[in-house]
């Protein structure tokens, strides 16, 4: 049965621009071709094995009788009082929201994108440009977009929190978050994406960090292992603008995330950062743009992640140079642990280049806990076992140490440990009992 229709989006909340914008984005996926292996952004992905005819929509029940606090925010160990503001949504439904009042005396905004100013013209605005199969499902089905709204010159102190939680077995969720810094203005945002079993969940989250803006994003994902998410993040960064936008992946079946950056104004830049760890028999899908559209602009991406048991990771990405964007400086390196003989790691970096006044590099790396690291904890005394977690968990402090929402940096260590606990076959008493070894300053 498909509960995917036009009809089906007249039963969403929403003023009349949003309904007609729903009725269009269902009509364009109606007529659309699902996407398949036969396309080359496709081509590692479990795309084959996609089914939406087995998922129904969220109806929003479990959001009316939702608590403040669905428990997503708990799992990286996120202190609170570090919060700005905290969003809680339920199925694409919002549940609950603190702290509004305190971001209203500074002058911004976050709840529903209908409710702040300029809604229509903001929604869609960034990534309309990069969209594909599963934006469009999500412009057509996502029930309350959220947006975090910054004027400029407003600097936010604390970390703005957006707890989307899919609940409902085997319902299909939209969440839609817009974020827009102004003009000199400063943000970070901790959007964290989780879910209790089978379910499909398709976000798309829009970053727009206007001249001067200072913007860190954090996605953390810690989907159960029975869902699927296909997410799309788009992002826009103006002139003299700076962008940190990073993800921590550790759940899902199938977890995609399509990153797009687009640099339009002179003098902007774009860290990308990534951790993923991927086991049983989990496929971690990662395809990323770095667009480089104005001059002297400056993308530094690093992706790291494990793999073991059967699990199976995939990182494709993109360098592009416009023709005017002479002075970029772009960098993109993707490295990979694979922790046992059946897993699989794909990496496949690219460059596009259209202007000759550019430093560019690329580099990618699939391989097993160096050998010779081991040898030299083991011959001071450190159990192989120890000496295995202590080097996976030194692959990952480079990127954890530059995560833009630093409070959750000894939770993401926390999370890798028991993850790679349970899948490594000697257990260690220590990490069981919690204690994380820590890395020397």
């Amino acid at each position: 049965m498909n509960h995917f229709t036009v009809d089906a989006t007249r039963s969403l909340p929403g003023p009349p621009w949003l309904a007609e914008r729903r009725a269009e984005a269902a009509e364009r996926f109606a007529a659309a071709e699902p996407p398949t292996t036969a396309a080359e952004e496709w081509r590692y992905s479990a795309i084959a094995d996609f089914d939406l005819s087995s998922y129904r929509l969220a109806n929003g029940a479990a959001a009316a009788t939702a608590a403040t606090g669905s428990g997503a925010g708990d799992i990286v160990g996120f202190d609170e009082s570090a919060a700005t503001a905290v969003v809680d949504v339920v199925d694409g439904q919002v549940a609950a929201v603190d702290g509004i009042d305190k971001l209203a005396a500074a002058g911004a905004f976050v709840g529903p994108l209908t409710e702040a100013a300029g809604a229509e013209a903001l929604l869609g605005s960034v990534s309309d440009g990069a969209s594909d199969y599963f934006t469009v499902l999500n412009d057509a089905f996502s029930p309350v977009p959220l947006v975090v709204d910054v004027p400029d010159g407003v600097i936010l102190d604390g970390v703005v929190v957006v707890r989307h939680h899919a609940r409902e077995a085997g319902a299909a969720s939209f969440p839609r978050l817009v974020v827009r810094v102004g003009r000199g203005a400063q943000a970070a945002v901790l959007d964290v994406q989780h879910s209790d079993g089978p379910a499909l969940v398709v976000p798309v989250v829009e970053l727009d960090v206007g001249p001067a803006g200072r913007l860190g994003y954090l996605n953390l994902q810690q989907h159960d292992p029975r869902a699927w998410q296909i997410a799309a993040h788009t992002a826009r960064v103006q002139r003299d603008a700076s962008l940190v936008a990073a993800s921590v992946a550790l759940g899902g079946g199938y977890a995609r995330t399509r990153a797009d950056t687009r640099l339009v104004g002179r003098g902007a830049s774009g860290d990308l950062l990534s951790v993923y760890f991927g086991a049983g028999d989990q496929i971690l899908d990662f395809r990323t743009y770095q667009d480089h559209a104005a001059p002297d602009t400056t993308s530094n991406l690093l992706y790291k992640g494990a793999v073991g048991d059967s699990a199976r990771s995939v990182y494709t990405g993109l360098i592009r140079v416009r023709p005017d964007a002479r002075g970029t400086n772009a960098f993109q390196t993707n490295r990979n642990l694979k922790l046992s003989d059946d897993a699989w790691a794909e990496s496949v970096p690219n460059l596009e280049i259209e202007n000759n006044d550019v430093r560019c590099s690329h580099a990618s790396a699939v391989g097993p806990v160096d050998p010779d690291q081991v040898f030299y904890l083991e011959s001071r005394g450190v159990p192989t076992p120890v000496a295995e977690r202590l080097i996976v968990a030194g692959f990952f402090d480079e990127v954890i140490d530059k995560l833009p929402v630093r409070s959750v940096g000894e939770g993401v260590r926390q999370a890798l440990y028991v993850k790679l606990n349970k899948m490594l076959s000697q257990p260690v008493d220590a990490m069981n009992a919690g204690a994380v070894p820590r890395r020397s300053e």
